[in-house]
């Protein structure tokens, strides 16, 4: 494993008023990956995993890693319309 290995990178997509932010960071060989989502300009949810280390090896050396973002999935906040929502 590469102690001192450290790589960051962002990606950003945005469709209409959807937004989703992927990021990787690796720190002295260990890392995350993350996924943001925004719609309208407001923060929707966020998931944030580790990366394998055969994963950090691949970045390393440059390889393609097909699916890495593939297990983060951001649950979005079902809220209901004006007239379903509970008032408190």
């Amino acid at each position: 494993m590469m102690k001192n290995f450290n790589y960051k990178n962002v990606e950003v997509t945005q469709v209409g008023g959807k937004k989703t932010v992927r990021k990787v960071v690796i720190k002295k060989g260990k890392g995350t990956k993350t996924v943001t989502k925004y719609h309208k300009g407001k923060h929707v949810g966020t998931a944030k995993k580790s990366i394998h280390e055969e994963h950090v090896m691949m970045i390393a050396s440059g390889k393609f890693i097909k699916g890495l973002f593939s297990d983060c999935k951001c649950e979005t906040i079902k809220k209901g319309t004006r007239k379903n929502r509970k008032l408190n």
